[in-house]
């Protein structure tokens, strides 16, 4: 998925198949957002596709025909994160607008809306969708809602950075969080209104995590990272505690921008900033290949459940947007985010720790 930067938001386009005819994978492109996308999900049986866009709205598409079927508009400023609850009823967003937004995914009406503090860094729904979390920049929170009613039910501070992602469990009442501070933490809630406690901090990578999952049997989580790595932590048997985690490495030349296990857990897809997405053999520990196509960074990245497909949406070329959520002493960085800022690295490799 791109930014096409000629068409007109509301005009109906189909998608595109743009490789060559003896080429090993398909690849269809969905052309309509203005600026760049940053986040992107599966929703109705693989049969929806829902993105998030630096040009303030959200797009539902047609997977077959790739057909805008909805534009939703709300947001003042750029959408970062979107995510579709399991019933594929409500979709939730936020941005640097600081609102998180829930949404009715067949009318597009807003449901209801929250201010944070900060910049909206990442929103998930729980397994039965019940519930959401989100993360903020600069308070270096998350909050956990109640979705039906719209209201706070916690909020924690369980790091010293911004949170960079949060995720719930598939089948449990637990919530990833990883953060510019190099951790990675995994919180156990035991009621939704009484006790959270940090069960578990993970430390391994030498630079920013920037993205989470978990299996579908919650038996493993992966943690992706500016350090260009991924790591594997069996959580279900803590045997990292003693061999530490496994390391996926030599797949990326970029920092890693999102990881997402397939439905089985047989396979892990990862997107980075050097505008590829490497699958990977989850059992044997080895790459299985490498899909190219995108021409500048790959932000986010996720399998359909039948496996078939993968899903990717990536950022647009020089785009002259400021840097979103990080604490920078030299205030001429702020003109550029960090992925132009790696464009030139004479002006700003001093600026930000990569």
């Amino acid at each position: 998925m791109q930014f096409d930067d000629s068409s007109d938001p509301e005009e109906q386009h189909e998608a595109t198949w743009e490789h060559q005819s003896l080429a090993r994978f398909k690849i269809r492109v969905l052309r309509g957002h203005k600026d760049a996308v940053n986040s992107c999900s599966f929703a109705f049986n693989d049969s929806k596709i829902v993105s998030a866009s630096h040009d303030k709205t959200l797009r539902l598409w047609d997977t077959s025909t790739g057909a805008h079927l909805k534009v939703y508009k709300g947001h003042s400023s750029f959408v970062t994160c979107c995510h579709t609850d399991p019933n594929s009823t409500r979709i939730a967003s936020g941005g640097w607008d600081k609102r998180l937004i829930v949404w009715d995914i067949q009318t597009g009406t807003m449901l209801w809306e929250a201010l944070n503090e900060g910049i909206v860094t990442s929103c998930h729904f729980s397994h039965d969708g019940r519930y959401l979390v989100n993360s903020s920049d600069m308070d270096f929170a998350i909050s956990v809602w109640d979705v039906r009613e719209g209201s706070l039910i916690k909020k924690l501070f369980n790091h010293k950075s911004t949170i960079t992602c949060c995720r719930f469990g598939p089948t449990q009442n637990r919530i990833c969080t990883t953060s510019m501070d190099r951790t990675t933490k995994i919180t156990d809630m035991l009621t939704f209104t009484e006790d959270y406690n940090v069960t578990l901090t993970l430390t391994g990578h030498i630079n920013v995590i920037s993205s989470c999952c978990f299996s579908k049997d919650e038996h493993l989580l992966a943690t992706g990272s500016w350090d260009k790595n991924i790591q594997i932590w069996d959580i279900a048997t803590g045997v990292y505690r003693t061999q530490g985690p496994i390391t996926f490495s030599k797949g990326h030349e970029g920092s890693v921008s999102a990881c997402s296990f397939s439905e089985d857990g047989s396979m892990l897809v990862s997107s980075s900033y050097d505008q590829t997405l490497v699958i990977w053999d989850v059992e044997n520990c080895c790459q299985k290949f490498s899909l190219k196509g995108h021409t500048d960074w790959v932000n986010d990245c996720s399998f359909s459940s039948d496996q078939k497909w993968i899903i990717s949406c990536s950022k647009c070329q020089n785009c002259g947007k400021p840097f979103s959520i990080a604490q920078l002493e030299d205030e001429a960085s702020h003109k550029y985010c960090v992925f132009c800022r790696l464009e030139q690295p004479a002006d700003f490799s001093s600026s930000f720790d990569l």
